[in-house]
């Protein structure tokens, strides 16, 4: 099912090199085609939106945006397991990302007065995919942090969006929808149509056209990043359950045939194990061709010697689920450098952070883990920081500001302090922040 290669072999090498490299993935393949789109968006405005909806999705949206969707009778029209799970996670989510709000702060120091404002942004967008699947999780997990954070408005991009979806956005404090996906709705999003006002950050995984539109809007507005294929990196000792580590492999899989599902253990046994559970439980699922596919072409198990070399192995793939099937779950995670989604311990399977466990998932992939972070309410805010000068302070701080500007050859900024400083010395020494 899945090949096991030995640390020290070609092989292992080669699939390392082949891990760490993921992030490669060249949306240069459609990069024209959406490149167009995004013109003709920002050009025209609806009419291209409803074009290529028309194109794409063979429908014609009436209206385009809707801002009064009902969702709170589309959650009672949900079977009621359904919207139990749905107000559950809401409410975990939300009080998980409570704790992650950040405030400003003021100081006085040497006569001058500084510190950061934080305020949320105005509009944010919120894409939520429409094509293999609909998930009413990733709108929770998008739009609850933005919420949380004080975002006033909130629309969700869908294309077509059921009751699932309008139930999650009423959960969620979503303000409109936008009812398009696609590198066309990424496009309205970023530059605003005569019915749809631009955002200020757009958020959200979708297919490799919106993650491409993503990329080239970026800059014209704020995204949280560039969302590839689900990933998964099981990091297992001779004290796992291989059928559970099977278990979490598949769970990844069967989200896209491009999903990386990939076991780094200290056991082969366990290695050879696991690969024999793949089988049979990959026959009883639904989507077992989706996860057959990402399994064949990338899935792999990696064997190596020591649990510090596994940490090594972690650190470099920097998955965006990493699961600690170990018996030292957290001895482990602290030796591991970068990972989206930390699962410690065989108890806690990678569904539940999808789902509801608090933390959103919506994560950096493509090994983007080594430096990039979770979607949370730091996202949607913006920072400012202050900075007052009394009289005094600016006569003790002006010579060495002075100084500083001439040694870099910028005389405008010398000259604005030493007027200050003149200015004050023609008015007999009274100055702002003087009596």
């Amino acid at each position: 099912m899945i090949p096991i290669h030995i640390d020290g072999t070609e092989t292992f090498a080669a699939s390392l090199g082949r891990l760490v490299a993921r992030g490669a993935d060249d949306l240069g393949a459609v990069e024209q085609d959406v490149r167009a789109i995004v013109s003709a968006v920002r050009a025209e405005g609806d009419e291209a939106v409803f074009r290529y909806v028309e194109r794409f999705e063979r429908r014609r949206p009436d209206p385009l945006v809707i801002r009064a969707f009902d969702g709170a009778a589309a959650l009672a029209r949900l079977d009621p397991d359904l919207r139990a799970a749905l107000e559950f996670a809401a409410d975990r989510i939300r009080r998980y990302h409570e704790h992650q709000r950040e405030t400003g702060f003021r100081y006085e120091e040497d006569g001058v007065v500084l510190g950061m404002r934080v305020r949320p942004l105005a509009r944010v967008g919120v894409y939520a995919p429409g094509g293999k699947a609909r998930y009413p999780s990733s709108v929770l997990m998008s739009a609850i942090p933005a919420r949380v954070a004080g975002v006033r408005d909130i629309v969700l991009a869908t294309p077509a969006p059921d009751d699932r979806l309008l139930a999650a956005a009423h959960l969620a404090g979503v303000t409109s929808i936008l009812d398009a996906g696609g590198a066309q709705a990424i496009a309205a999003l970023a530059y605003g149509t005569a019915s749809l006002p631009r955002v200020d950050k757009i958020v959200g995984p979708g297919n490799i056209y919106v993650a491409c539109a993503k990329k080239l809007v970026y800059g014209d507005v704020d995204i949280d990043g560039i969302a590839g294929p689900s990933e998964i990196v099981a990091l297992a000792d001779d004290t796992a359950d291989p059928s559970i580590v099977a278990a979490d492999l598949l769970s990844q899989a069967e989200h896209d045939e491009a999903a990386w599902c990939v076991l780094v253990t200290t056991s082969r046994a366990l290695a050879e194990a696991v690969v024999a559970e793949l089988g049979p439980q990959l026959a009883a699922l639904s989507r077992d061709s989706i996860a057959g596919e990402a399994m064949r072409t990338r899935g792999v198990a990696l064997v190596v010697p020591t649990l510090a070399r596994l940490a090594e192995i972690a650190s470099l793939v920097a998955g965006e689920h990493v699961a600690y099937h170990v018996a030292d779950p957290e001895a482990l995670f602290d030796a591991v450098e970068g990972g989206g989604a930390a699962l410690l311990g065989g108890m806690t399977p990678v569904a539940a952070g999808d789902y509801l466990a608090g933390p959103s998932h919506v994560l950096p992939t493509g090994g983007a883990a080594r430096f990039g972070s979770p979607l949370g309410v730091y996202d949607f805010v913006v920072r400012a920081s202050i900075i007052q000068y009394a009289t005094p302070a600016l006569l003790r701080h002006g010579p060495h500001i002075a100084n500083f500007a001439r040694a870099e050859g910028l005389d405008a900024h010398a000259r604005a302090v030493e007027l200050r400083m003149s200015r004050h010395t023609r008015l007999g020494g009274r100055g702002e922040g003087e009596s």
